[in-house]
């Protein structure tokens, strides 16, 4: 999830020649480690939010809060920093972003009140902001040092993997271990900051891809930009990634309340079996449909992520668990398709010199997404019975998914996938 074209800091830096193609590849490795560790450490809280609401009397809109802070610095992070290591490094970005990690895991242990958890969750947020826009194009710049002039397919399936992949293993592992260790809220963060620690010297070893200019350029916030000829369909594409983003909020945030609490399975590891069959299944489509075409990743994703939705809506009505996870798997599906086919068109709708500031505005509908539905269902289940509040949360998604669809599949233009960086 970069918002800077890869092959732009490429081309104007001679990086990949100055290490070895065995160290390059190494390196590669290394920060698929670090990329997928930071992410899997971000939905760790996911199956450990029912346990804070028993312990400390948490409504389900604080627990709303605690992850929508999440989403703020990961924003902040996106348009303050995501972007520097074009000039600064990529190695020089990425070490201090891992290492805010570490520090979010201390103070999840250290801090264990209401602020502690939202500075713990702002922290990870940043550090999935930098790691996600740098990890991405140095993935890049790894695979071509490793195997000068090879299609960039392989650094983009594995930066798809850690990212979606990441965010997918964390709950599970979070949540087996809540079930099964003495300290729940404890242990999960010990070991994650421990394998972040690790994760952050093996980025440390790995060769520096970008050559710092000799003058280093004023910094400056990444500009977010819409292109005036081509707004009907930036908006269509944003309200996708939009509606994409909720559904993983949903399942990243509420997912393990509503299985303790409207369909009585409080178990623990379960809570983090949504989110991981969401993010599995997006990893999967994502994939699987690699030379689909812009037009075919649109409209799949849209009909997959409206049926998921009216499935987990259902689930809660029946109730029934089986439901609910085969609606997760779906919508998860649906949105990872969704999402890469927005991300295609929006790449697409500006020149190469101003897609980064298009894809940033992309990225900004994204999570406004994951954070605006989630924090308005969590106050609405405040007032009205969680599966109502549901109800209307589903509302807007498939409100969305009709606008977008209007727009982008109305008469649409089709194409293949391009290679882009950001994933």
């Amino acid at each position: 999830m970069t918002a800077r074209p890869m092959l732009r800091s490429m081309d104007f830096f001679p990086h990949t020649a100055q290490a070895p193609p065995r160290r390059h590849g190494a390196g590669l490795w290394a920060v698929v480690f670090a990329f997928l560790t930071v992410l899997a450490f971000s939905t760790v809280p996911t199956p450990l939010y029912a346990m804070y609401q028993a312990r400390d009397g948490f409504s389900t809109f604080l627990i709303t809060v605690i992850f929508v802070a999440y989403a703020v610095g990961v924003i902040l992070a996106l348009f303050f920093a995501g972007h520097v290591s074009d000039w600064l490094g990529r190695r020089r970005a990425l070490v201090p972003a891992v290492l805010t990690s570490v520090v979010s895991a201390v103070v999840f242990l250290l801090w264990r009140d209401l602020p502690g958890l939202l500075v713990g969750r702002v922290l990870s947020g940043l550090s999935v902001g930098i790691v996600t826009a740098t990890a991405t194009a140095y993935l890049g710049e790894l695979h071509l040092g490793e195997r000068p002039g090879a299609s960039p397919k392989r650094a983009q399936v594995l930066a798809t993997a850690a990212n979606l992949g990441g965010l997918g293993l964390g709950p599970i592992i979070a949540g087996v271990l809540a079930q099964t260790v003495d300290s729940p809220l404890t242990v999960p963060f010990v070991i994650f900051g421990a394998l972040l620690a690790v994760a952050a010297i093996g980025v440390v070893l790995a060769p520096e891809t970008v050559t710092p200019p000799q003058t280093r350029p004023a910094y400056r916030p990444q500009r977010v930009a819409v292109p005036a000829a081509a707004r009907r369909r930036f908006f269509g594409a944003a309200a996708g990634a939009f509606v994409a983003f909720a559904a993983f909020g949903l399942f990243t945030s509420l997912a393990p309340s509503f299985l303790a609490g409207t369909l009585g399975h409080a178990s623990h590891a379960l809570a983090g079996v949504p989110a991981f069959a969401a993010f599995t299944a997006a990893v999967a489509a994502q994939i699987a449909a690699g030379a689909w075409t812009v037009r075919r990743l649109l409209a799949t994703g849209m009909a997959a992520l409206s049926a998921g939705i009216v499935l987990v809506v259902a689930a809660t009505w029946a109730p029934s668990l089986a439901l609910f996870l085969a609606g997760g798997l779906i919508a998860g599906a649906g949105a990872g398709l969704l999402f890469k086919g927005g991300i295609v068109t929006v790449s697409g709708l500006a020149a190469p010199e101003r897609r980064a500031e298009v894809l940033a505005g992309f990225f900004l509908a994204a999570y406004v997404g994951v954070s605006v539905p989630v924090l308005a269902l969590g106050i609405l289940s405040q007032f009205i019975e969680p599966k109502v509040a549901l109800v209307a949360f589903a509302a807007v998604l498939l409100a969305g998914i009709a606008a977008s669809a209007r727009t982008l599949l109305s008469g649409g233009r089709t194409g293949t996938l391009q290679p882009v960086a950001a994933t």
